[in-house]
């Protein structure tokens, strides 16, 4: 591991709690009530303070909490051309849920109007590269910022997945060449960060667990698509798109979704979440095939199963425990987080391994938890990390 970043014990995935005001930023913004320079302006506040704070606590990489995003999936939804999206689309971008109860799984309605890759559309034209969004965010954050800083992408898997390509012939003939296109702008993304010095980049790919969740792999089969192929596919554009940066740590995440709700007696936020199915069916084929440094699992529920599939993880990869949950205020013992560890270590050995939070605490389209109990939990996450790796 040629990388010092490759072997960080302690780890965040990305997007942050918005600290007060930025979403009322974002809404004014909407409504046209301020500028653009005055909407810029809180961001960058909201920015700068996640950052110092994250610094304050001792996180050896930090992010911008993916605090210009309203959705993580605009790293790649806003930075191109092409998709067919509806112009009288809600701007709010809060997903339409069957299920709102917590601890149930809260379904989505992909083929509702909304935006591209939040919602599945067709494309009009070939994508283009337009902004390089995750470039934009990175020279801000890294100029102030005294620690690495994360870059985050969307992985070509999730983008397959939301991409209508039976309504699309014309302008793609199969899938494979869609993803020749989006494979060519993502490599261009990447470049762009690793040219100012950005050298931790992570591929947010949670639709990976579509692959062992019954209903996602029956909505494939009744689009026509062979879910084996699916995956096979998948695999290769994240290997490609990485392909050629020595110099960068690559992560990959993977989860089953990130909603929570809220019980309605006690007003506590709980999880809810979008997919179900342990590692055990595609761990073999995506913990060998990706090419990935760190590979960054959900890991804070009975929902992903137990640590067997750890020992599919090669030797030249660190496996990254996601044991904190960001759907429950409750903050983990520190003994338990301990003992999860040292069962994981009977399938990967300890050097191998790492903590962080199970997915993002962030996200203006979602309930967050308070912005307080998302340090404490960052705190229990470097307290673990040195307890166990010193």
């Amino acid at each position: 591991m040629a990388n010092p970043l490759d072997r960080l014990r302690a780890d965040i995935i990305g997007s942050l709690v918005p600290p007060a005001g930025l979403p009322e930023a974002f809404d004014r913004f909407d409504r046209g009530e301020s500028t653009v320079a005055e909407f810029t302006e809180a961001q960058d506040r909201a920015i700068r303070h996640v950052i110092q704070r994250q610094q304050d606590l001792g996180l050896p990489v930090v992010s911008d909490g993916e605090l210009r995003r309203r959705n993580f999936q605009e790293s790649f939804a806003n930075a191109v051309s092409g998709f067919d999206v509806p112009r009288d689309h809600a701007t709010d971008y809060q997903q339409a849920r069957i299920t709102t109860a917590p601890l149930q799984r809260a379904e989505q309605d992909f083929n509702a109007p909304g935006p591209a890759i939040h919602t599945r559309r067709p494309v009009v034209e070939r994508l283009q590269l337009v902004r390089n969004v995750p470039l934009e965010e990175y020279r801000f954050a890294s100029a102030i910022a005294t620690r690495p800083v994360k870059a985050t992408l969307l992985s070509p898997d999730r983008i397959s997945q939301r991409f209508a390509w039976e309504q699309s012939s014309r302008v793609y003939p199969d899938m494979d060449a869609f993803m020749a296109d989006v494979v060519a702008i993502e490599r261009e993304m990447v470049a762009g960060l690793v040219a100012v010095g950005c050298r931790y980049i992570q591929i947010d790919a949670p639709g990976y667990t579509a692959y062992v969740d019954p209903l996602s792999l029956e909505r494939m089969r009744s689009r026509g698509e062979d879910p084996d192929e699916n995956l096979r596919r998948s695999i290769r554009a994240d290997n490609a798109v990485i392909e050629g940066f020595p110099e960068v740590t690559f992560g990959l995440h993977v989860c089953r979704g990130n909603p929570r709700g809220r019980d309605p007696e006690t007003g506590k936020i709980m999880p809810q979440w979008h997919r179900e199915g342990f590692y055990d069916g595609i761990a073999e084929r995506l913990f060998t095939g990706l090419k990935h440094q760190r590979l960054l699992l959900e890991y804070d529920s009975e929902r992903a199963g137990g640590f067997e599939p750890l020992r599919f993880v090669p030797r030249d990869k660190v496996a990254v425990l996601g044991l904190v949950t960001t759907k429950s205020p409750d903050v983990e013992p520190l003994a338990e987080l301990r003992q999860r560890i040292d069962e994981a270590s009977r399938y990967l050995p300890l050097d191998q391994l790492a903590i962080s939070p199970q997915c993002g605490f962030g996200g203006l389209s979602t309930l967050t938890l308070d912005e307080a109990d998302q340090w404490r939990k960052l705190e229990r996450v470097l307290e673990v990390s040195r307890a166990v790796w010193g």
